[in-house]
């Protein structure tokens, strides 16, 4: 269940801040809030509480924190720079680290004007590395409604509103002044918001990863019995998004298949092992048999009311369906076959095909590829094939990189 964040207050106490801007500040914030909960990729939400802290507080650059055990992820984004992820230890010495320990925000002037008694100071040392120079710093704990401080957000050099449209490195500071209360208060506001939309992508990152585990484990469960390996499903799950994806399917149907296909080969399961494991040719009567494994999938797995399961079933029930009629359980034709079913089969073949197995040595891979091309129209549909052939080289990067050790 995702969290709820807490709405958005700019408390302006004894302050004399403008109340239009103030508005405004405020409005924009829920506009944010709204665009950070709204987001599912985590690389993406990064990006885009980093970004959103700069625009909303006029600084020149901003840094993102996490917490991981006694570490603190550094993403880093300066001026047009893309996402950095560094790691550095978590200790009270730094600034960053006494916010993340204490909890306290901290607004910094200067920060080459540190009193000396203080229990953090700042480190030159990346500004010695860049010729950058560093002044005002303003760094607030990403809080969660629970109070758990997950990491921090660092803005640097609030630029003043008369500076010229471009500026270079070293006439930044020169530029800079101190962030006032409304931009500490604007700043606390978007890490509240930042922490929760943080905590939600990881948690549905984790269910995620939890749910593949499980399929992953019973589709293994049904491939093991037929001497075939996990390397096997993740190839051909693999091959299945690059196919959807170059077919134009969103992201989100996309996601379904990469998760779906593993499970295709389930109903192998209520297939007896002396049919399933038979060193030579089946027989007309073993055939028919073995045959009855998508119809079996499709079984186990239709009674869910899971999105995911439902793909799942289609899947299991054909892909082993022809385009030309001529597959199996139930001879589906054309478009008559879901695209999910057509694009799986193609991936489990294409696998197949290029796996040394005891039964078969493993066929080369250009000969695989004009075997697919040759059969386009008749096993395979013609558009997911031209959809393979495009992500060929994303489909042979799949193929180099889960390779089982004969």
């Amino acid at each position: 269940m995702s969290l709820r964040p807490a709405p958005f207050e700019l408390s302006l106490g004894e302050a004399k801040f403008e109340p239009a801007a103030a508005l405004r500040l405020s409005q924009r914030l829920i506009q944010v809030g709204i665009a950070l909960s709204s987001e599912t990729d985590l690389k993406r939400l990064l990006e885009l509480i980093v970004a959103q802290a700069r625009e909303l507080t006029c600084c020149d650059g901003a840094s993102l924190f996490l917490r991981e055990g006694d570490e603190l992820r550094f993403f880093v984004v300066k001026r047009n720079e893309e996402l950095r992820d560094l790691r550095l230890p978590l200790s009270p010495s730094s600034i960053v680290g006494y916010v993340v320990l204490t909890g306290e925000s901290l607004n910094l002037p200067d920060v080459y004007q540190l009193p000396p008694n203080l229990p953090y100071a700042f480190n030159p040392q990346v500004d010695r590395q860049t010729g950058y120079r560093t002044r005002s710093l303003l760094t607030v704990p990403l809080r969660d409604p629970s109070g758990n401080i997950l990491g921090a957000l660092q803005l640097l050099n609030r630029l003043r509103p008369d500076r010229p449209a471009e500026l270079a490195r070293n006439q930044v500071a020169e530029w800079s002044q101190p962030f006032s209360e409304l931009e500490v208060q604007v700043a606390e506001a978007l890490a509240s918001q930042a922490a929760v939309a943080y905590q939600n992508v990881r948690l549905r990152e984790e269910l995620k990863s939890a749910h593949l585990e499980t399929i992953f484990c019973l589709a293994q469960a049904a491939e093991y019995r037929d001497q075939d390996t996990a390397f096997h499903l993740k190839r051909m799950s693999h091959y299945s998004r690059i196919i959807a994806q170059e077919l134009g399917l969103c992201s989100h149907e996309q996601e379904l298949i990469f998760y779906a296909s593993p499970l295709h080969d389930v109903g192998k399961i209520g297939i007896p092992d002396a049919i399933l494991q038979k060193p030579g040719p089946l027989t007309p009567e073993e055939r028919q048999i073995m045959n009855r494994h998508p119809e079996i999938g499709y079984e186990i797995l239709s009674k869910s009311d899971s999105e995911l399961m439902k793909k799942s079933a289609i899947i299991a029930l054909t892909h082993h369906e022809k385009f030309d009629g001529s597959g199996y359980p139930r001879g589906l034709k054309g478009g008559g076959i879901p695209l999910e079913g057509r694009i799986v089969a193609l991936a489990d073949v294409f696998d197949a095909l290029a796996s040394r197995r005891p039964y078969k040595a493993a066929w080369d891979l250009d000969e695989i590829f004009r075997f697919v091309e040759s059969n386009s129209g008749s096993h395979f549909d013609p558009q997911v094939v031209a959809a393979f052939k495009r992500g060929r080289g994303e489909i042979l990067e799949i193929y180099h990189r889960y390779q089982e050790a004969h």
